[in-house]
């Protein structure tokens, strides 16, 4: 099993998705957005499962802040140059991909 989980530091629902693993002791590798974004490669690995509109956090506080209610735009572009308005956990497993906090599903994959 190789868990990737992609988020935030600050996010709550990153933060219960780390809590999932740690308290099964499987071993994930954590990347914060803030630090290091997203690359072109594992945003279309992700699309390939999820829709990119799914992605874009249109509810979050980086979406309204920048007016992008008013705007149109291309989601993957936008997602690329500023990742902070991705919906936050993505979980990872090869090629299995959750966005939120899905225990649910995650059970499921460690069977």
């Amino acid at each position: 099993m190789n868990i990737q989980i992609i988020g935030t530091k600050k996010c709550k629902e990153t933060q219960k998705a780390e809590r999932f693993f740690r308290e099964r002791r499987i071993t994930f590798h954590f990347r914060d957005l803030n630090e290091k974004g997203i690359t072109k490669g594992e945003l279309e690995n992700i699309c390939k499962v999820i829709p990119v509109e799914e992605l874009i956090d249109t509810d979050g506080k980086r979406y309204k802040e920048r007016g992008m209610q008013y705007m149109k735009f291309n989601i993957e572009e936008e997602l690329l140059s500023d990742p902070l308005l991705l919906k936050t956990p993505i979980v990872r497993n090869e090629r299995l991909v959750t966005i939120g906090y899905k225990p649910e599903i995650w059970k499921e994959w460690i069977k």
